[in-house]
């Protein structure tokens, strides 16, 4: 940490240092970034009978369009960002978002389904090297005492586009027809491109010729490998009760509540989000346990509800304050765990999130079709709790706050 200390000081020069505050403009550039990388991949669950008519197609094969997004991301983070390592930062992240412009573009144009599947594809790709990049670049614009605080920052943009964004896009897609929210992304992602360019700072790639491990040696390294196995656990647990959310309400006799209880868990996301970003670098392991936990304690209650509306909501905030923090907690931790081997640690981690969440909604597909929907809860309190194990168990730098591995740092400076 000593060493990546020095290195940043070094990239930023002998005469600059790092500001006493967060800089919030580039900060919200970078969040406008997350918000439309989270708004493109879930807008199309909530337009899916109006796409489907449209492209001529099932409902069923319409959903493969939120499915066809992730593995874009899962199978090409790491190779990408591997051969992009040594890329100026901020063109790197220029090029992702202009591909989400195209990409946008194209599905709302598209009148064909086989065109509309690669432009989500591209749009995956174009995700994966994003949010590789997002983490460690929130992380360079701020002091050290504020990284983790500058990660939730940007990471906001998850929760927002869960609880505003897609009902929003939902209702301008009713409106307008469904090609009208994807037209929207795309000039939000060239007003974006202007915006990074003025406001947010350059951070160079990494020099060809320094030694370096393997992306997947990063995994190896002690508490980096905690992380990434929950980050597999609790993002598969998730999804398999998220993306049924509405068969499942449908099964409790609460199908035309759906809209209301996924206000109420995005709220809740964003409360979370807040509270994090205010905690997290002293009290990362501490709130990444009270997270996991949170989604077990929702998701039980969800499984013994039979009539209780009230309950229910209930459940879904409880579920919102717990997953609201998820993606900052993780990421944070990699980065910390992994120094200055960070970029390959959010490269992983970003592949295995989009794994996951692929893996969770074929999973939950299966369970679904074989055991109904009731059935669904269990398998995420069953993984939550699985977190909740290895996150106290971590070795290494594995979820421990930014400000103890910094005075562990100072003591053997």
């Amino acid at each position: 940490m000593a060493d990546d200390i020095a290195s940043q000081q070094q990239v930023l020069g002998t005469n600059q240092r790092l500001p006493d505050k967060l800089p919030r403009v580039p900060l919200l550039a970078l969040f406008a970034c997350v918000f439309i990388t989270s708004l493109t991949e879930t807008l199309p669950a909530g337009v899916l009978p109006a796409i489907s008519d449209s492209l001529d197609v099932s409902e069923s094969a319409a959903g493969q369009t939120i499915m066809v997004y992730a593995l874009g991301t899962a199978l090409t983070t790491v190779p990408l960002v591997a051969a992009t390592a040594s890329w100026s930062r901020k063109v790197l992240l220029l090029s992702a978002i202009l591909g989400f412009a195209v990409a946008n573009t194209v599905t709302a144009f598209s009148s064909d389904y086989v065109l509309t599947m690669t432009a989500r594809f591209v749009a995956g790709v174009a995700a994966g090297i994003a949010w590789a990049l997002l983490a460690g670049y929130a992380r360079s614009l701020a002091p050290k005492h504020l990284e983790g605080r500058a990660i939730a920052v940007a990471m906001a943009g998850i929760p927002l586009a869960l609880a505003f964004g897609v009902p929003f896009g939902t209702f301008l897609g009713n409106a307008a027809g469904w090609r009208a929210p994807f037209y929207l992304m795309s000039g939000l992602a060239v007003a974006l491109l202007v915006a990074i360019g003025l406001t947010v700072p350059d951070r160079p790639g990494r020099p060809r010729n320094r030694k370096q491990r393997s992306m997947f040696g990063a995994a190896r390294i002690p508490g980096v490998d905690a992380v990434l196995i929950v980050t597999i656990t609790v993002v598969l647990g998730h999804t398999i009760m998220y993306a049924y959310i509405a068969p499942f309400l449908e099964a409790i006799g609460m199908g035309g509540d759906t809209d209301l209880i996924l206000l109420a868990f995005g709220v809740a996301c964003l409360i979370s989000i807040v509270v994090v970003g205010q905690h997290i670098h002293t009290k990362l392991r501490t709130f990444s346990v009270v997270s996991a936990v949170s989604i077990a304690v929702a998701a039980t209650v969800l499984a013994v509800t039979t009539e209780d509306s009230l309950l229910v909501y209930v459940a879904a905030a409880i579920w919102g304050l717990g997953w609201g923090g998820i993606p900052t907690l993780l990421q944070t931790s990699a980065a910390v765990a992994a120094g200055s081997h960070a970029d390959d640690a959010q490269a992983l981690l970003t592949t295995l999130w989009n794994g996951a969440m692929a893996a969770g909604a074929v999973l939950g597909g299966v369970l679904l079709t074989l055991n109904g929907a009731r059935s669904l809860p269990w398998w995420t309190v069953t993984l939550a709790l699985l977190s909740v194990v290895i996150i106290l168990t971590a070795r290494g730098g594995g979820f421990r706050s930014p400000a103890h591995i910094h005075q562990e740092d100072q003591v053997h400076i």
